[in-house]
């Protein structure tokens, strides 16, 4: 029902880059299910040693632990890009989920040499080796990617996700411009719909919305999914970011 990516929900050009977002950044997000407050959501992302680390996570709010408890921690681990406004790709991906009675734990280990990558499952202990491209992404850091591109309303760009399973050529549709009214105020945005042909780490049966603020940060203020039962919002509730860790909103 919930997860820690609906706060980096996963998502393309080599060139034309837009200014990265900033680092380090952390943002805080609200999720409600069919407009009921459901829990709280954190997307982190620092710069450790030669690393960028995204951190992602989620709890359900204490009246839904009884029928429904979520505490997820989903992390990425990236090596710099050749270019200052290129994060990079990911060299380990580690997902720690717990949503009702589904427990995963499992990581991604990423050879961009070898175009290889090793999934272990430390729930049973299985490992396996996949073909990946030269530009493949995890789950949470191809969002991060799509934020480091400018957004042309009207087109379509293009990213290979690896989801632990199998590698997706995923579209991600620029639709529009739009402003909206958050808990921090009004922010001018771009809404992007990601069409996605896997669950990958999110529980989702219908589409995927994402606002991003419509300047070089592309920070996402509201996010909003189909899931079996209803929809589920992240709006922004709050976080920091660099430079001076100047408090939202923008």
């Amino acid at each position: 029902m919930l997860s820690a990516t609906l706060v980096a929900l996963t998502l393309f050009c080599l060139a034309n880059r837009a200014v990265a977002f900033p680092i380090p950044e952390r943002l805080e997000f609200e999720l409600s299910y069919i407009g009921v407050p459901a829990g709280h959501a954190v997307q982190e992302v620092t710069q450790e040693g030669s690393d960028i680390h995204i951190v992602s996570t989620a709890r359900s709010a204490d009246w839904l632990r009884f029928f429904f408890p979520v505490d997820d921690r989903i992390e990425s681990f990236l090596t710099p890009g050749s270019h200052s406004q290129n994060i990079g790709v990911p060299h380990l991906y580690k997902e720690r989920k717990h949503e009702g009675k589904t427990i995963t734990n499992r990581e991604a280990r990423f050879n961009h040499q070898k175009f290889e990558v090793t999934t272990i499952n430390h729930r049973n202990n299985t490992e396996q080796k996949q073909t990946i491209t030269a530009m493949t992404y995890d789950s949470l850091s191809s969002f991060f990617y799509l934020r480091t591109i400018p957004l042309k309303v009207g087109t379509s760009y293009f990213i290979d996700i690896y989801d632990c399973k199998r590698l997706w050529n995923t579209e991600v549709k620029v639709l529009r411009r739009e402003e909206i009214d958050t808990p921090l105020g009004r922010f001018k945005t771009v809404v992007i719909h990601p069409l996605l042909k896997s669950e990958g780490i999110f529980a989702r049966t219908g589409d995927i919305f994402i606002w991003l603020t419509d300047d070089d940060r592309r920070i996402p203020v509201q996010m909003k999914s189909k899931v079996v039962v209803g929809s589920i919002t992240a709006t922004i509730s709050g976080g920091s970011y660099w430079p001076g860790k100047k408090q939202l909103p923008l």
